[in-house]
């Protein structure tokens, strides 16, 4: 690509014909007012030139109209994605699937907790882990700039780098687990064997993806609508099997410790979109009302993520049922095979087998936003990734998926809760940094200079990242629980262990952060805007 990718070498400068009324706002007179909002951009030659293919995979691209553009930032020039229904929908259609009810059945089925219990812990950390997730959908919006870049902004230019390589193994993990169960519906239907089942379902959310931006936002407006069709037939079908039970509430340290471990798996089905959410709002204007933005992001993603767990915690019931055609059923093929009991399992109609192919095609809605920002990722890694155009990325990131997602089909439980846990120990760190540094160091929107978005020595250098990081490591290493490893804290919940790791993540992280960024600024500067120098009395106290 062109060297426009050296994220690390190239500051930006600014083009002669646009006006950016940003650096007038550094002058003291001006501090309160908002820099995004208040910038005069006209045509960029310097971005519009990213747009010209300089190879021939782009070349390709160019000519199916796929978007070529990677991890530059977009200017307002071309942004015309206008429609609030854009951020409530992309995640709205992710969420309306199969992995939502496998996630919802961990609570009886893993960890044998009752449906009431069940209920309560899925209705309140979907929406706590919701909330977050709304809040950073606008910083795409704001700055135009990918969510991998904007990293760097918060946890510097180390640690950015770092957690930009966590977020392509967490998209490649997801979409790997996410095509299992969708796979053993395809399986449970014919003879379908299951690395065809996950070829046919990767290889599908790969040809979305290449496309980019406006056809990922296309492909999840719609959708939802089979999807929920089939919901609706599936809780029809459960119905008559009353095979529903709202189990036996139970308390003491054992149970304690299984409402733990089922709140972190909760949490880490909402708030694991995070460290990708700015990528699919940097097409909106700048000057989009955020509270709409986020509100409809939350509610977007909260909604569906609650109707299909809990859904999944009322089927997930019937398999404590011993002996039951139900329990035999997700024994064989987890929660695939389940679904296909209560359709399938006392008829022979041909239609109920076709809304399992349909049903089980909803892999593709969920995989597809991890498909398009794992290539996103990969090129916030190194400057040289970036030379690498975005659909090659994403063609090998998904061949990578494949590979996974066939070695994990026959482990589906342990596979599917201990990996969300991963996803709630890393996203949980990411968000305690990235909330510090924006709502105390930053001050807010207006403590961002994104035209020296891609100049590395405007950046927190990251050694207060990294240090956070590694405090969040030890909470984690202490509190985590899974079947591979308890830690001290953890092992001590109940017979079956706790995990805490998230909630002590968050503390950790937030206490490693402030211990050593008032140093970074003192000794490394980086003062890229007023409410940094702000707070430069304070670093001359230390």
């Amino acid at each position: 690509m062109t060297e426009n990718y050296d994220l690390e070498q190239q500051e930006t400068q600014a083009p002669e014909n646009q006006v950016n009324v940003e650096k007038i706002l550094l002058d003291k007179s001006n501090v309160d007012e908002d820099p995004i909002t208040s910038t005069i951009e006209q045509p960029s030659t310097s971005n519009s030139s990213l747009k010209k293919p300089t190879n021939w995979v782009d070349k390709i691209g160019l000519r199916i109209n796929a978007e070529i553009r990677g991890i530059e930032r977009v200017p307002e020039s071309e942004r015309h994605d206008n429609s609030l229904l854009s951020p409530f929908l992309v995640f709205l259609s992710p969420n309306m699937v199969i992995s939502g009810l496998s996630i919802g059945s961990l609570g009886p089925v893993a960890y044998n907790l009752d449906f009431r219990t069940s209920i309560i812990i899925i209705t309140i950390f979907c929406i706590i882990g919701s909330i977050p997730v709304g809040f950073f959908s606008a910083f795409g919006m704001r700055f135009g700039i990918r969510q991998q870049i904007l990293s760097r902004y918060f946890t510097g230019n180390i640690m950015g780098r770092i957690f930009a390589l966590f977020n392509v193994i967490s998209c490649i993990g997801w979409n790997a687990v996410n095509v299992i169960p969708c796979a053993q519906l395809l399986n449970s239907v014919g003879p379908l064997p299951p690395w065809a089942g996950c070829l046919i379902l990767v290889g599908c959310t790969c040809i979305f993806a290449v496309f980019g931006y406006k056809t990922v936002h296309l492909y999840e407006k719609y959708s939802w609508i089979p999807n929920f069709i089939v919901f609706m037939i599936i809780i029809a079908k459960f119905s008559q099997t009353h095979a529903f039970n709202w189990g036996e509430k139970k308390s003491g340290p054992t149970e304690a410790g299984n409402v733990l471990n089922f709140i972190s798996a909760i949490f880490g089905f909402t708030v694991g979109w995070i460290p990708l959410l700015a990528d699919y709002t940097v097409y909106m204007p700048a000057n989009t009302n955020p509270w709409k933005v986020a509100f409809a992001m939350t509610t977007g993603l909260s909604l569906p993520a609650m109707f299909t767990a809990i859904l999944g915690a009322a089927i997930g019931t019937s398999v404590n049922l011993k002996g039951s055609r139900f329990e035999q059923a997700y024994n064989k093929n987890s929660t695939g095979g389940l679904i296909y009991e209560i359709l399938c399992g006392d008829n022979n109609n041909q239609g109920y087998r076709f809304i399992i192919v349909v049903f089980a095609l909803g892999a593709i809605a969920n995989g597809i936003p991890g498909s398009y920002s794992l290539s996103l990722a990969i090129q916030c890694i190194w400057s040289q990734c970036a030379r690498v155009p975005r659909i090659a990325w994403c063609i090998l990131g998904n061949l990578v998926a494949l590979a996974f997602s066939i070695l994990a089909y026959y482990k589906f439980q342990d596979t599917m809760s201990n990996f969300l846990s991963i996803i709630a120990y890393n996203v949980s760190i990411y968000l305690s940094i990235s909330l510090t540094e924006h709502f105390i160091y930053r001050r807010g929107f207006s403590g961002y200079d994104v035209t020296d978005f891609n100049n590395y020595k405007t950046m927190p250098v990251g050694i207060a990242g990294v240090v956070a990081f590694c405090f969040g490591i030890c909470s984690t290493v202490l509190s985590m629980n899974q079947t591979w490893y308890q830690g001290v804290i953890a092992r001590k919940i109940g017979d079956s262990g706790g995990d805490i790791s998230f909630e002590m993540n968050i503390m950790f992280a937030f206490i490693g952060y402030n211990l050593v960024r008032p140093f970074e600024l003192k000794y490394f500067g980086r003062w890229s805007k007023k409410p940094y120098q702000e707070l430069d009395s304070f670093c001359r106290v230390i």
